[in-house]
């Protein structure tokens, strides 16, 4: 193989950052004519000139008890509840043509759905004239009604 060629060749150890990518870090506290010397770029004095850092993260209040953990902590969250998004049969009628299969790919392309959901529920508001066949994980009692009154079929997936 060619000289030429091995350099084309990405080997770890030829690797180098592009030119001016890396600078020397800022050396602090070295003497006036570095241009940070003395209090090191901390001003006069005070909190900020003493204490690292502890002090400036949210929420902190200058030692005083911050507000999040003042305030009384109720109920529960639970993360891995499935996110469900829900339709309403005015919705299907005025998106899809008689005769549609719509399921949460079909929905999804209405723009009925647009974040991620693990289910979808289909409620009665509104009116339905056309028939469809509408599959999804739960409908209302009225949804149904509506659905199977207009000639159309549900299927619980």
């Amino acid at each position: 193989m060619a000289d030429a060629d091995q350099e084309q060749v990405p080997i770890l150890s030829r690797l180098r950052p592009p030119a001016g990518a890396v600078r020397s870090k800022r050396r602090r506290g070295r003497g006036p004519g570095s241009g940070l010397g003395k209090t090191a770029g901390k001003g006069q004095k005070g909190q900020k000139a003493r204490h690292p850092g502890d002090f400036s993260k949210l929420g902190f209040e200058g030692g005083q008890m911050p507000l999040y953990r003042r305030i009384p902590k109720r109920g529960f969250v639970n993360i891995a509840t499935p996110k469900a998004a829900t339709v309403n049969v005015s919705d299907l009628n005025r998106c899809f043509d008689a005769g549609a299969v719509v399921d949460l790919a079909a929905l999804r392309a209405a723009g009925l759905v647009r974040r991620r959901v693990d289910v979808v529920k289909v409620l009665g508001q509104g009116e339905l004239d056309k028939a469809l066949t509408v599959r999804a994980n739960g409908f209302s009692a009225s949804a149904k009604s509506k659905i199977d009154q207009a000639g159309g079929s549900t299927e619980i997936l």
